[in-house]
């Protein structure tokens, strides 16, 4: 396991910001890790970084507890923080030359920082200060930085903030491409940026993890289908919900419903429409997305 959270909880003073927190990442996924502003995100990733230290529970990277081994899992992880710590005053390369040596890279060194300026498409710009250059390449500086230790485990916190829609579909493609061979665990609160790179999503809320799941259209109540029903006459949502049992049933007019299933149940609704006398106007399945999953999760 590439990552190991178990029970893992920390505190700001009185503030509890993790409670008890559990999940593990494979070798190879790309995990989204979503939730609101302030839901803990960024201290998580802080922590599995080993550069914040935690309250209780354990954390390990590729086996070894980071309390433990601070060294040798700093040295598993690639980092890139929400605000990106860039020397503005350093050409790009010297910069990487200069994170380079901080890791003790050796005679390899130019080799490999020229490779990871192609990989992450800093070609053009090489040759500039990182002052000079826009916020999608001092983002591409950024990776750069936290790939220099050829990590097993890449840690993104927000990499897309800021960025405009070229810069974002840019950046998206790197982070695709990059996530073939390691493990990335790639922070956000934009739900498109899930859609666009991850396989699975966590989300947080309030310091708890109120989801783990690689199947973003299942909704938390574990339901996969999602109608809207119009009767002609006013029903009674008791008896609906009673004779669709145990589908969940939501009251959106009196004569129309928001209906959630695991199961398709079309042929229920119809029947429900001729065991009460009334008559079904419309029946519409509804895509369900994850940002209908985020709203019932957070709200």
């Amino acid at each position: 396991m590439s990552i190991h959270i178990n029970r893992l909880s920390k505190k700001y003073g009185e503030q509890t910001v993790l409670d008890a927190i559990g999940f593990d990442v494979k070798e190879g996924e790309v995990v989204g890790f979503l939730g609101p502003n302030g839901a803990g995100k960024t201290t998580t990733m802080k922590i599995i970084a080993g550069s914040l230290p935690y309250d209780s529970g354990s954390v390990r990277i590729c086996g070894r507890e980071v309390k433990d081994h601070p060294i040798e899992t700093k040295a598993l992880i690639g980092y890139l923080p929400e605000q990106n710590p860039l020397y503005t005053e350093m050409y790009v390369k010297e910069y990487l030359l200069f994170v380079a040596d901080a890791y003790r890279l050796g005679k390899g060194k130019n080799k490999q920082v020229d490779q990871l300026i192609d990989t992450v498409g800093l070609r053009p710009e090489f040759r500039k200060k990182i002052g000079q250059l826009s916020k999608g390449y001092r983002q591409r500086v950024g990776l750069a930085q936290a790939l220099i230790p050829n990590p097993k485990v890449l840690l993104l916190d927000e990499p897309t903030t800021g960025l405009d829609p070229n810069q974002l579909e840019e950046i998206r493609t790197l982070i695709r491409e990059i996530g073939k061979d390691r493990t990335v665990l790639f922070s956000t609160h934009i739900m498109q940026e899930i859609k666009a790179i991850c396989n699975r999503v966590l989300i947080i809320h309030r310091g708890a993890i109120v989801a783990d799941c690689s199947d973003l259209t299942t909704m938390s109540d574990g339901s996969s289908y999602r109608f809207e029903a119009e009767f002609l006459h006013p029903a009674d949502v008791e008896a609906l919900s009673d004779f669709l049992q145990p589908a969940i049933v939501r009251t959106k007019e009196p004569a129309l419903f928001d209906i959630s299933s695991a199961t398709d149940i079309r042929a229920n609704i119809f029947d429900f429409a001729v065991s009460s006398n009334n008559k079904l106007l419309t029946l519409r399945r509804m895509e369900t997305s994850l940002e209908d999953i985020f709203r019932t999760l957070t709200k």
